[in-house]
Formats: C-alpha cells, structure tokens, sequence
C-alpha cells in the first residue's frame, strides 16, 4: 500500500513540475526575429559609398567634413557612417541619434577625429552602432536634437522662452527622450577588412592604445605620405568593410541584398 501511495505520490510531483516547466517556458520572452543584411564596400579618400537597404533608407559611408578641422591641425582623415532617407533628410541622421554619445569620440566616425591615428581608426574594429528605422521616430529625434542645442532654445523673455537656471535640466530631459527614443531603434555593425593609410607619428592617446595594438591585425598596407612629408594624426586611404544591419522582421528590403531571419542583435 505504501509503495502504491508512493508511486502516486511521485507521479503526481512530476506531473507538478512538468506543468510548471511548461508554463515557465510559455511565460519565457522568445528571441525576437530580425531580417539581417549583409553589404560589402569599398571607398577610397574623398570619396562615398552608399546603399539603399529597403523601405526608403540609403547607409552612407561620407567623408568626413574637413571644414571642422581645428585651426592649425592636418584636415581629418576618414569617413562618417550614416543611416538617412533616400531624400536626404539633412542633420543630424538615423545613426547618430541612436548612437550616442553626441559631439564626442563615437563608434559611427571611422576616422582620425578626437586624436585617433589612422591606425588607431582600423584597429577600433568592428564597430557597433544603432539606427533609426521610423520614418516619424526619425523626424521626433531630428527635432529633440535641435532642440537641445543651446543655440537653437528659444531666447529668455520670449512666449516659450526659457529660463537661463532651468537650461541644464531642459538639456537634460531632451537627452532622455532621445535615449527613449533610441530604444526604438536596430543595430548594426561596420568590419573594416583591409586599409590603406598613411600612419600617424604622434604618440597613440590613452584610450586608442588598445586599437593601436589591435591594428596589427587587420589587413592594411602602409604608403608613404604625400610630399614626404608625415604628420600626427596620418590619414585614411582607402578601406574595404563589411556592414551587417539587424532590421525588423516585417522588413522589405531588396531582393539583391539576399535578407535572412535572424535573432535581433541588442
């Protein structure tokens, strides 16, 4: 008898745990599906790559604007990874709002921007970034970035003027609401898989000592400077890369571009 009850005992804990199990895994999130693409590139000084990925949106890989250059530096070397519109839709665009820290050394310049070298820049590899995919997210982030630029708030003593003590905390708020916004966004990631550059000949700063070491090994070839003449930061010749996005699961993009389902890069 007490071995009966035993074995009804056992099978009824197995029919607890089996039913638990069960609704722990109907409960359990499952991986969400995503649409990866795969695009390959190369891009020489000066020049741009570009892509249309479906749905409207061009990747841009854009010479970075030597305009900015500091007064008394070599003019900088390199590219911008940029996610927009097929109908440009100015500044700033769809991966710098998701891809912060904004006006500071960032994964989306591949360049010799913030006291990075050339080799410095190949050996900061691969990068990772995220983009915006909605159209009206897009437009949202576009008007919060303005807005918290200090000189695009409107002037104290106006209707929707601001007080000069409460800018920071205005800034402040702006900053969060991109940062939530950005969490509508899919990622990606940019592999430079051969460079050629002309070296640096500044000391690597502290925080690129690491993708100083990294370069060796990333395929690149060294050429000389032009006119014999070195400089600190060197520049960025030529680089052939990869580009990987994750995009919703709904997404449309072309058919060349050969989309796959895959779990959601977060």
């Amino acid at each position: 008898m007490r071995n009966a009850l035993n074995v009804a005992a056992a099978a009824g804990g197995a029919l607890v745990l089996a039913v638990t199990t069960a609704q722990t895994i109907a409960a359990a999130p499952h991986p969400a599906t995503c649409k990866k693409i795969v695009m390959m590139g190369e891009v020489s000084a000066g020049q741009e790559w570009k892509t249309v990925f479906g749905e409207g949106w061009v990747f841009r890989v854009l010479p970075i604007d030597t305009a900015k250059t500091p007064p008394g530096q070599s003019s900088y070397s390199g590219w911008d990874l940029i996610v927009d519109r097929e109908k440009p839709a100015g500044f700033p665009d769809a991966l710098l709002l998701a891809t912060p820290p904004y006006n500071s050394i960032n994964e989306r310049e591949v360049g010799t921007t913030f006291g990075v070298r050339a080799q410095d820049a190949i050996g900061w590899n691969p990068r990772s970034f995220r983009f915006l995919t909605n159209p009206n997210a897009f437009l949202d982030g576009q008007r919060l970035y303005h807005n918290m630029s200090l000189d695009n708030l409107p002037s104290p003593g106006t209707k929707s003027g601001v007080d000069p003590q409460n800018i920071g905390t205005t800034v402040t708020q702006t900053t969060h609401r991109l940062l939530d916004l950005a969490h509508q966004s899919s990622a990606g990631q940019f592999r430079i898989l051969d460079a050629h550059l002309t070296p640096g000949i500044s000391d690597a700063t502290f925080f690129a000592e690491n993708w100083a070491i990294q370069s060796a090994r990333i395929p690149h070839t060294f050429e000389p400077a032009g006119g014999g003449k070195s400089t600190l930061m060197g520049t960025l010749n030529w680089i052939r890369f990869s580009v990987t996005l994750w995009l919703p699961g709904t997404w449309k993009a072309p058919a060349e571009l050969h989309a796959v389902p895959a779990l959601c890069l977060e």
